[in-house]
């Protein structure tokens, strides 16, 4: 704990010195339309804050009422993405963040993302966009093993994934400025959970179409805005994940939106995708909300030891309510699989 702490002390710094400067350039200026199809017809579906990290600041994302796109308004700019991706997937949360993507759940959906392949061609290359530490890939070439699989990533995780071995390659930057350079050597682009934290999803499809040979295959999985467990869970529901989720996508915009971009697309998914964790992450959210922060850099200074004593306790307090409820996601999940309940949805499109 004393690492922990220095570690957090040396981070400090950085977080007070920009967050004196205030919140505002953390955010682009607000849209007046959508970004999806230029309606003028926007509505709020909900005010957040960071329910992850507990960082500063309040999100609200807006509702498309016109063709139902979902997006934050106003959107984080680079300098929020900065600030709030930090300490999250590497850093102080790359413990965490390790042991999350290694878990028995995250193997069950990597080997449902591999099987979800299996009607077609084996592939010889396969880019996994958005890889992180690289999980999938270690996982997916049981099921695929004369296939190259490849990593691209924004952060440093991908070279932890090739120092592994759990990636061939590895390319460390964004998609959209990558993908020339990668033109045409790919049988497969996988995008899982990436699309809706881009800025411009658009742009990401054009990009999978670059990298990707003729007859190639791309395969998306995002959240399903239109779950009906988003509706029953407000603002509490996981997949929201404010303020990372730029954009969420309902199905029949992605698969206008792709084949717009010189796709067919060949197969969708509900059932596979889902992530049976969604009462136990609805009450994460409400118990990080209510209890005093952890010792954190971006706080101005360390909590005093009454204040972490009492997190600790509440915490225990709260473990057994917490394995109850992921008891019942799990049990659920049969029912939420073949429901609007189901959390998440997979298209597989066939660049034409």
């Amino acid at each position: 704990m004393r690492a922990h702490a220095k570690r957090v002390a040396a981070r400090r710094p950085l977080y007070t010195e920009e967050l004196e400067r205030g919140l505002e350039s953390f955010f682009e200026p607000r849209r007046t339309t959508c970004p999806w199809c230029a309606s003028w017809h926007l509505s709020v579906r909900l005010r957040t804050g960071d329910h992850v990290q507990g960082k500063p600041g309040t999100f609200v994302v807006e509702e498309c009422l016109d063709c139902g796109h979902l997006f934050q308004n106003p959107h984080l700019s680079e300098d929020g993405l900065r600030f709030y991706y930090r300490d999250c997937y590497e850093g102080l949360g790359e413990g965490t963040m390790a042991r999350l993507g290694s878990s028995p759940l995250a193997v069950r959906l990597y080997r449902s993302r591999a099987r979800a392949l299996a009607p077609f061609p084996r592939p010889s290359r396969w880019l996994d966009v958005g890889t992180g530490h690289g999980h999938f890939c270690a996982e997916a070439r049981r099921s695929h093993p004369h296939t190259a699989f490849h990593g691209l990533d924004r952060g440093q995780g991908v070279e932890l994934a090739l120092g592994c071995g759990r990636v061939a390659a590895a390319y460390q930057g964004t998609f959209t400025a990558l993908a020339s350079s990668l033109a045409g050597r790919y049988d497969v682009v996988s995008m899982f959970h990436y699309l809706e934290h881009t800025t411009a999803p658009r742009l990401e499809l054009r990009a999978a179409r670059t990298a990707l040979r003729h007859g190639g295959y791309l395969m998306i999985e995002v959240p399903d805005p239109r779950s009906s467990a988003a509706r029953i869970l407000g603002r509490w529901w996981g997949p929201w994940l404010q303020p990372q989720h730029l954009h969420l996508i309902p199905l029949h915009n992605l698969c206008r939106a792709l084949e717009a971009e010189g796709f067919t697309v060949v197969a969708t998914d509900r059932r596979g995708p889902h992530v049976p964790t969604d009462l136990t992450s609805a009450a994460a959210n409400i118990l990080t909300a209510l209890l005093p922060s952890a010792d954190v850099p971006w706080l101005p200074r360390r909590p005093g030891p009454f204040t972490r004593g009492g997190r600790a306790l509440a915490l225990a307090a709260a473990a057994p309510v917490l394995l109850v409820l992921f008891g019942l996601d799990v049990l659920l999940a049969p029912l939420a699989r073949r429901t609007r309940l189901s959390n998440a949805y997979r298209v597989v499109a066939r660049r034409d």
